[in-house]
């Protein structure tokens, strides 16, 4: 009897034993299949989350594109330094004004300027080392640029010394007559019969010089002439070389740019702030 309870018992715990293996295993297998699960939805998070970053940075606004300008500030009204050496003039004040325009206007840029020789301009633009010319430019056939609409009516005109006995422009044939290297000024002084042209820079050096007696008369244009006139040290006279417009300048093909440049001109051009900086520049040094 003692051997049959004892085999029973044996049976038993053996039957006991299975079973908790049984339930272990079946334990096991659910935990295991929690944890997968708890992956999957951990990875499905993770997943969601890269999603909406991707998606917040591809609706990211583009970044605003940096137009450079160049400025030769020698050109008074137009273009010149002040006291302390910071840009202003009508070009100036004109640029600024478009960019603040077209920033308000559902463009995206940012801009500089960059103070360069008037004659170096044109090639760098033409290079891509710019992307405009604001500088007082006139039409040339010969300067392989895109021009704007024009944005203001100018003539190229003779200066001479308040005490010259030039009176007209017949007088200047065989004189020495200085210009702005580069510019049209300087075109329309090598068209004067036997003249001698000295082309330089800076349009404050010619003045100088004429000044002294060092050239007979200067070629540039009316306003600016019209800015020296003023100090009393020059005389302008009657009658111009060449009537023409001043334009802002971009590479040839530069639509992409220059489209809404001229759109912010047309807008510069019908507001008051025309008037006034026209007022500020030009009328004022008349």
């Amino acid at each position: 009897m003692e051997e049959r309870r004892m085999n029973s018992l044996s049976t038993n715990n053996t039957q006991h034993i299975e079973k908790g293996e049984k339930s272990m295993k079946t334990f096991n297998k659910i935990f295991k299949t929690a944890i997968a699960a708890a992956s999957v939805l951990s990875m499905t998070a993770c997943s969601a989350a890269t999603t909406t970053t991707t998606t917040a940075s591809s609706s990211t606004a583009a970044a605003a594109k940096n137009i450079i300008i160049a400025i030769s500030p020698d050109y008074p009204p137009f273009d010149s330094l002040s006291a302390d050496g910071k840009l202003e003039g009508f070009d100036y004040d004109m640029g600024e004004w478009l960019f603040n325009w077209l920033n308000q206007n559902g463009y995206n840029y940012t801009h500089e300027w960059k103070q360069m020789s008037f004659d170096t301009i044109i090639s760098a633009v033409q290079t891509d080392q710019v992307d405009l010319g604001i500088s007082g430019f006139t039409y040339a056939e010969d300067r392989k640029v895109l021009f704007s609409d024009p944005y203001y009516d100018s003539a190229q005109v003779a200066v001479v010394a308040a005490g010259s006995s030039i009176t007209t422009k017949d007088d200047l044939k065989g004189k020495k007559i200085g210009a702005q290297l580069g510019s049209t000024g300087e075109t329309c002084a090598n068209e004067i019969e036997g003249a001698t042209v000295q082309a330089v820079e800076d349009m404050g050096v010619i003045m100088e010089t004429l000044k002294s007696g060092g050239i007979d008369a200067a070629i540039l244009d009316i306003a600016v002439a019209e800015n020296y006139v003023a100090t009393g040290n020059f005389k302008m006279l009657n009658g111009s070389l060449l009537d023409e417009n001043v334009y802002i300048i971009a590479k040839e093909g530069n639509t992409e740019l220059m489209e809404p440049v001229n759109k912010a001109l047309a807008a510069f051009l019908a507001s008051d702030d025309f008037k006034t900086y026209k007022a500020k520049w030009i009328n004022a040094s008349n």
